[in-house]
This record gives C-alpha cells, sequence and structure tokens, in this order.
C-alpha cells in the first residue's frame, strides 16, 4: 500500500510544493517538484503587510498546486507558511482568504518549528548526518527572515539559537544603500559582524568546529557537489563577490529572479566559516518541504528515525537550566518523582508522550527564574520561557510549560489563565494536571536535600501511595505536603499518600 503526499512550503520569496511517494516498504521517494517565485518577505519585511495583489498571485499558485496534487491522487498534504507570513501583520487575513479561494488550509509555524523541521529533512535525508556529528558540528539555516544556529557534539544538541538577519531580510536593509557602492558584501558583514561576534563569546568559546551543515536555496547549484572544504567555498565566495545577480544566473544556471538572494547568503555563510574555524562544509540540497514530509512519515510510521528528536528538546531545556544556574540535583531528584507519577496515573490522566515531554522541560526549567528575582521567581521563570525558543516546541507548547512552571507555586483560577495569549479549555486542563504532578513532586523534595535513598508508587483504593525510604527527618515535607494533595485529588480523583519506611 502506497500514500501519496503533498508538502506546501509558503516561503518568503518562494513557495514550492513537493509530491512524496510512503511505502509499506518504509521507503520516501520523491515524485515531483514545482517552485514557483513570489517574494511574499519583501512585502513584509517593508511594509508590515502582505498586499491584495501578492494574496491574489499566492492564491493562484496554490491553485494550481491544488490541480497538481489532484493529477497525482494525493491522499493526504501539509501546508505551512514562515516568517513572511508569521510576520505580516495581516497573517489571518492572509489564510481565511486562501481558505476561501482554494481550499487548503495552511499553518503558520513558529521560528522553532520550522527549525525543527529543517533540521529533521537533514537527519533522515544526509546519509552522513550521525557520523557527521559525532565531532563538533554546526548546523546553519539561513533563512529569508533569520539565520538557525544549532551546535551539535558526540550526537548531542548543544545549542540553538536565531539571529533576525536573514538573506531577503539582510538584502532589503541595503537596497537603497547598493547604488552607492560596489561591495555590498562589505555592508552585508557590517549588518551582520555584531550579532556573529556575541553567539561566538557565548556559546562556541573553546568549542571546535570541525563541520558545516548549511541549507538554503541554490548553494548546491554554486559548489555542484554536496561537500567541500572549507579553501573550496571560499574560492567560490571570491569567484562571484563581484559579479552581478544576472551574471551568477546565467553562470550558475540559476532563476533570475533568485539570484539576488545569493550575495547575501553567501556572504552570511562565509562569516559564518571564518567564526566557527569549520574544516568541511557539506550542503544536503533538503528544505523545509523535506522536513513536512519526513515528520510526516515518521510520525506515520513509514519511516524509522536513528536518532531520538525529543532528546534534542531536553537537551535545549538542560542548556537553557544552566545558563540560569538552575540547581541541577535537584531537577534530577524532581525527574525521577515527577515523570513516575505522570506514569503511574497516565490511564486516569489521558496524557499522552506529548505532555509527559511538556512536563520533563517544566521540571528542569522551573527554577530559572529565581536566577534574575528570588522573591518573584514564577513570574521571571514565566518570562524567560516565553521569550526563549526550544527548538522543537511550538509557541502554544512554551505558553503550556511557561504557564506550569509559574502556577507550580502561585495560585491560579480559570480567569487568570484562559483566554491569555490564545490559551483555549483544553490547554487550560492539560496546565491544571501538569502543574499538579508537579506541586507534588516538588513538595517531596522541598528542602532540596533529596532526603528519599528509594521512591516508588502504587494506586490502590484511590490513593496513590508514594513509598519512600529515608533515614532523614522529613517533617518539613509532610508539614508541606497536603494542599498539594488536595489539589492532586480535586484534578485527578487520587489522593497523594506520603509512605515512610525509615532505614537503619
Amino acid at each position: 500500500m502506497t500514500t501519496m503526499f503533498a508538502s506546501i512550503n509558503v516561503g518568503s520569496y518562494e513557495v514550492g510544493m513537493k509530491i512524496f511517494e510512503f511505502s509499506s516498504r518504509r521507503e520516501v521517494k520523491e515524485i515531483d517538484c514545482v517552485r514557483y517565485r513570489i517574494e511574499l518577505g519583501k512585502d513584509t519585511y517593508t511594509t508590515g503587510k502582505i498586499s491584495v495583489k501578492k494574496i491574489e498571485e499566492l492564491c493562484g499558485i496554490l491553485n494550481d498546486f491544488v490541480r497538481i496534487m489532484n493529477g497525482y491522487k494525493v491522499n493526504t498534504y501539509r501546508a505551512c507558511a514562515t516568517s513572511s507570513v508569521r510576520e505580516a501583520k495581516n497573517w489571518m487575513l492572509v489564510l481565511e482568504h486562501i481558505k476561501r479561494m482554494t481550499g487548503l488550509t495552511v499553518e503558520v509555524l513558529d521560528n522553532s518549528e520550522e527549525r525543527f523541521l529543517d533540521y529533521k529533512s537533514i537527519a533522515f535525508g544526509e546519509k552522513n548526518f550521525y557520523k557527521i556529528i559525532q565531532n563538533g558540528t554546526a548546523i546553519v539555516d539561513v533563512g529569508s527572515g533569520s539565520i538557525q544556529i544549532c551546535l551539535f557534539d558526540n550526537d548531542k544538541l548543544v545549542t540553538t539559537q536565531n539571529i533576525r538577519m536573514g538573506n531577503l531580510r539582510v538584502r532589503e536593509k541595503v537596497a537603497d544603500l547598493a547604488r552607492e557602492t560596489i561591495h555590498m558584501e562589505e555592508m552585508v558583514e557590517e549588518l551582520i559582524n555584531n550579532e556573529l561576534v556575541s553567539f561566538k563569546k557565548m556559546y562556541l568559546k573553546d568549542r571546535e568546529i570541525k563541520n558545516l551543515i548549511i541549507t538554503g536555496d541554490y548553494i548546491l547549484e554554486l559548489l555542484k557537489k554536496p561537500s567541500v572544504a572549507t579553501e573550496e567555498f571560499l574560492e567560490m565566495y571570491g569567484s562571484i563577490i563581484d559579479k552581478r545577480p544576472e551574471e551568477i544566473a546565467k553562470q550558475y544556471g540559476i532563476p533570475s529572479e533568485s539570484a539576488s538572494m545569493i550575495l547575501p547568503s553567501v556572504t552570511i555563510y562565509k562569516r559564518l566559516i571564518e567564526e566557527m574555524g569549520a574544516e568541511k562544509i557539506w550542503m544536503p540540497g533538503l528544505d523545509l518541504s523535506d522536513g513536512i514530509a519526513y515528520n510526516y512519515a515518521q510520525k506515520n510510521k513509514f519511516i524509522r528515525a536513528g536518532h531520538n528528536f525529543e532528546d534534542d528538546i531536553v537537551a535545549a531545556a538542560r542548556i537553557i537550566a544552566k545558563r540560569y544556574q538552575c540547581n541541577k540535583s535537584h531537577i534530577k531528584n524532581l525527574e525521577n518523582l515527577a515523570l513516575p507519577i505522570f506514569d503511574k496515573i497516565r490511564k486516569v490522566s489521558g496524557l499522552g508522550s506529548r505532555q509527559r515531554l511538556l512536563l520533563q522541560i517544566a521540571v528542569i526549567l522551573h527554577g530559572c527564574g529565581k536566577y534574575i528575582n528570588l522573591s518573584n521567581g514564577a513570574e521571571c521563570s514565566y518570562s524567560i520561557i516565553m521569550a526563549t525558543e526550544i527548538i522543537g516546541l511550538s509557541l502554544k507548547e512554551r505558553q503550556i510549560i511557561a504557564s506550569v512552571v509559574k502556577y507550580n507555586t502561585l495560585e491560579f483560577s480559570y480567569e487568570d489563565v484562559i483566554g491569555r495569549d490564545g490559551i483555549t479549555e483544553t490547554d487550560y486542563l492539560l496546565i491544571m494536571k501538569l502543574t499538579a504532578i508537579l506541586r507534588v513532586a516538588n513538595a517531596l523534595d522541598r528542602s532540596h536535600k533529596q532526603k528519599f535513598d528509594k521512591v516508588h508508587f502504587s494506586i490502590r483504593d484511590g490513593e496513590l501511595l508514594i513509598h519512600v525510604e529515608t533515614a532523614e527527618d522529613i517533617t518539613l515535607e509532610r508539614g508541606l505536603f497536603p494542599p498539594k494533595a488536595d489539589y492532586f485529588e480535586e484534578v485527578f480523583h487520587i489522593r497523594p499518600v506520603i509512605r515512610q519506611k525509615k532505614m537503619m
């Protein structure tokens, strides 16, 4: 049995669609690829809105896509828009008009979701990926609106950061000034240098980056092969930097209307190579459409991932916790308490694996606000989480995590939460459930002394029995536990009860 899937990428200067065939033999085959040039981002980054003319043009393109999908008898699709729509003030009107005129539902991705899908496309599509990231590696995605940098070492994600200086945004900033100089690349470098130097100081330090995996349109066409030594990249850069866009287009067979994006892109890559000191450059030639398809195939078990992507989300959270000097021992202890509680009540809670991940992230980050203000740590934690992108988590998921962390220590009601930042009733119920678990777990280590040598949980006669073995005095934990147990019982109709076995 085969499934025909269409992935549609509504980008900032191009709209593309790829048709994939998924088979029961765990194969992913690209059947067709169509791309249309339309600079939605030019409108957004200069006027803040997408014009009516551009919206109509976009709908015409998407109607062409629908006809192609029908011709291939596509079973299902996913259409995603990125920063050009995300940052447009009239984005809701854009999506509503697309739905009405084409029948397509377009999803606006948060930056962290977009970059996570880009990352997945590389992990699935680059056959050497797992070998490459054993050593210091940076994945750099230069998009139209921003640059995303993900650092890996020993197969683990070290950090991921976003810099709002993409190729289209940069091109528009220097467009008027370009007439006054023949060295546009120097202005591009001046625009991005401060951000790159700051990134290096904060995140590279003594870290050695051997490999640079870069994504972006037409880079592969410039270099003609999927990997090159740094010297070859810099040689290519030197050969095109003084050329006009139309000359680049003719020499490399790149669409002339896209060639204006090449110089900002390669200049950004060149500066990153210089700052990181990478030895080898890899270009998988993949894009967001591939990530959308691989993500669908993985979720529907057409393919298996050789890499645990949730581990990357957890790793990113641990990096944030380290940055804000969270108590590592306390976090580890709370994970060993909160997650087993979650697992024990899974059937009655109605929660699944994704919600378990959100709870784990909340545990890891619950104390980050104390770095800023000890007496107002809950509010500060909320602000930090909302202001920090975590790759692989949507904005809504960050809102849920931030709320759980905030209300771990603060009281809240339906009126306090519902409607805030788009929180729905379903989200509110999830926040209540995760908060109840975190409160109980946190109460069991209220002293931050990790007093329990062994803990195990059981459910009997409407009670969650928490069996602890310890020689320590747990008077504090027992004394502060009842209000947390009351709330837990209110949410789950199960009463947490501490059962102590004293050790000699």
